[in-house]
């Protein structure tokens, strides 16, 4: 068994996914503030997408006339 009184040991983290470089535990998963915000801006500028999953294999179709426009008022 090990001994209760031993400091813990920080478990290791896994290496950042933007430059691949050692993780940090106040910035996880990434090792620094500055490959936070390159991810987050990925996110902004549409570099990531999650896969369609619509009936079919559909493309969204703006033009659709069951499109709902959240900015349309309702009622």
């Amino acid at each position: 068994m090990s001994d209760p009184t031993a400091p813990a040991t920080p478990a290791r983290l896994p290496p950042c996914p933007i430059c691949g470089r050692p993780g940090e535990a106040a910035f996880r998963p990434f090792c620094s503030k500055r490959c936070s915000d390159v991810d987050l801006g990925r996110w902004f500028s549409e570099s990531y997408r999650v896969p369609d999953q619509s009936e079919g294999g559909q493309n969204f179709d703006e033009n659709d006339p069951r499109r709902v426009d959240p900015d349309d008022e309702v009622g």
